[in-house]
């Protein structure tokens, strides 16, 4: 299982980017959600991965 958090803003972000986000369960700036370790998971992190920070 992964832990991954929101650290930055999506007011000033692409809607494609706040979808993916949405899509990982965050909706608050400093929420953490604990997602599975798989591939789709990982390429939804890299597409945002400037947004998130992700704690094994």
């Amino acid at each position: 299982m992964l832990k991954v958090k929101l650290i930055k803003s999506l007011i000033t972000q692409p809607t494609a980017q706040r979808k993916i986000v949405a899509a990982l369960g965050l909706r608050r700036l400093h929420q953490v959600r604990e997602l599975p370790d798989n591939p789709c998971t990982w390429g939804m992190i890299r597409k945002v991965q400037h947004l998130v920070e992700v704690v094994r």
